[in-house]
C-alpha cells in the first residue's frame, strides 16, 4: 500500500473555531445547564400545548414516576393552586429526546 502526504492550507475566518465533537456536545450540554424551564418554555420548545403536554408526558404513569422531583426526579409539580412547573432544562431536554418515540407514539 502507498502513501500520498498532501499539504493542505484551508484558511478559517477569524470568527470561526474548530473544535472536536466532543468538545462540541460538552458546550451543548453546559447551554443547559443551571437552566430551568417554565410550563410555558416547554410548550415552545415542543410546540404542543399544556393540556397535550400534561395528558401525554407529565401525567403518564410511565413518566411521572422518572419525572416527578419528588422521586427523584428534574420537573416540580406544583402542590397547590398559583404555583408554578419548574423544569431543570438540561435533563427535560435529555428525557425528551430519548423519549421521543414513546411521547409522539398515538
Amino acid at each position: 500500500m502507498q502513501n500520498i502526504t498532501v499539504q493542505l492550507s484551508i484558511p478559517i475566518p477569524e470568527d470561526h473555531v474548530i473544535i472536536s465533537k466532543i468538545e462540541f456536545e460538552e458546550f451543548k450540554q453546559m447551554e443547559l445547564a443551571g437552566v430551568y424551564w417554565s410550563m410555558q418554555d416547554l410548550e415552545r420548545r415542543l410546540n404542543k400545548g399544556q393540556a397535550w403536554i400534561k395528558d401525554n408526558i407529565l401525567f403518564q404513569p410511565r413518566f411521572k414516576k422518572l419525572l416527578d422531583v419528588q422521586n427523584g426526579g428534574f420537573v416540580f409539580y406544583p402542590k397547590a393552586r398559583g404555583q408554578n412547573w419548574s423544569f431543570q432544562a438540561g435533563r427535560m431536554a435529555e428525557f425528551l429526546d430519548k423519549r421521543f418515540g414513546d411521547i409522539f407514539k398515538y
